[in-house]
């Protein structure tokens, strides 16, 4: 791909100030990002998680930011969601966590809305409609 450049995941977080996540969880990447790769981003450094919570290993992210390894995060995602009252990234230091909601389009939500109504009248009609067997 032209002005595209694959390196490796360490050299990625060795070289970037600011690492974006996109990537859905499976097995082979579960908290893949950790103290050991955050620790080696430069000065100041930014981790934003728009993937899933699991890429993340949360209790090495908030030690992070405690101890200024990196400078912020940006999180729309987190291992448990809804997250507890007390989950710790809430109150981290430099932490901005926003709701996962980049389904919540005005066509996504029509969409819905729509597949209700069909189910409603399906139900009403007594006919089988997205039946999980």
């Amino acid at each position: 791909m032209h002005g595209v450049t694959f390196v490796e995941l360490e050299e990625l977080f060795r070289t970037c100030h600011i690492v974006s996540l996109h990537a859905p969880l499976s097995a082979s990447n579960a908290e893949i990002v950790n103290r050991t790769l955050l620790s080696t981003m430069p000065k100041p450094s930014y981790l934003i998680n728009t993937g899933r919570g699991g890429l993340v290993n949360e209790a090495d992210l908030l030690s992070c930011l405690q101890d200024g390894i990196i400078s912020g995060a940006g999180l729309d995602v987190l291992s448990q969601e809804p997250p507890p009252s007390d989950h710790p990234l809430l109150k981290a230091p430099n932490c901005l966590i926003t709701p996962h909601v980049a389904w919540a389009t005005q066509a996504a939500r029509k969409r819905l809305l729509d597949e209700v109504v069909l189910n409603i009248e399906a139900f009403l009609n007594k006919e089988a409609r997205n039946r999980v067997v």
